[in-house]
């Protein structure tokens, strides 16, 4: 049965900023995976100030990716000289989105920066630079290069990827997870040691996170694919959910 578009629940994606020419933007493949996985994709501009209300009408978030670095005062360390980048109002945006994510108990799911800002809001920390941190460390930086990860056995995400154990995913980030935040597990790591997938341990909440690319793959890689289809139908399911619980319409 086909879903009337009105029902398609609202999925909210954290945008970028270009300094240069001071505007919001987002790719266009976040918006393509979410509308192919049944969702309808809507940008969050970021001013933080408007977040708290706009959150209230999206089922779902997905915190994109970012070319700037979470300030690392966020995480109570000084900022080594590899982070160029900081973009305070991506930061701020991102942890509005959360803060009303977990309050509501609304799906999430955090792609490269938005895993990395996920951690943290959670209380984590990050490795600022890989290289400084893991000698030998896989080249994490070149979007043209695929790179296998190791699934934890246990992970919801080796079992969407049963028949595929070490699934080839794509890189663009020298940072990565260093201490993880509060209830969330490694789910999926590359064979430098790098994090690249966490899940929540939330009951009742969609949360999770990876360190690759999955909307610029989905439509050749089903891991990636996957993810997108899991967030909205989480998203779908907690749409319904609010909607039982409403007052409207109730005799």
């Amino acid at each position: 049965m086909s879903v009337a578009a009105s029902d398609k629940p609202l999925i909210g994606l954290t945008c970028r900023w270009e300094e240069s020419k001071d505007w919001f933007y987002l790719s266009r493949d976040y918006a393509h995976a979410v509308a192919a996985a049944g969702g309808i994709p809507v940008q969050i501009p970021l001013l933080p100030e408007i977040v708290p209300d706009l959150a209230q009408r999206f089922d779902g978030f997905i915190l994109c990716g970012s070319p700037s670095d979470v300030d690392p005062a966020r995480y109570g360390e000084e900022r080594r000289p590899e982070v160029i980048l900081i973009h305070p109002e991506r930061d701020e945006t991102d942890r509005q989105a959360l803060e009303q994510a977990f309050a509501a108990k609304k799906p999430v799911l955090g792609i490269c920066f938005g895993l990395q800002s996920l951690n943290v809001y959670l209380g984590g920390s990050l490795l600022q630079h890989i290289p400084a941190s893991i000698p030998g460390a896989l080249e994490h930086k070149d979007r043209q290069l695929l790179h296998p990860i190791r699934l934890d056995p246990g992970s919801r995400l080796a079992q969407w990827a049963s028949k595929n154990g070490e699934p080839e995913v794509n890189s663009t980030h020298h940072q990565s997870v260093g201490r993880l935040g509060r209830r969330l597990r490694v789910a999926a790591r590359t064979a430098d040691g790098v994090v690249e997938a966490v899940e929540g341990d939330f009951p009742g909440q969609f949360v999770m996170g990876v360190q690759w690319h999955p909307e610029r793959i989905w439509e050749s890689e089903t891991l990636s694919a996957r993810l997108f289809r899991e967030l909205v139908q989480a998203a779908a399911a907690w749409q319904q959910s609010a909607r039982s619980f409403s007052p409207v319409g109730s005799p």
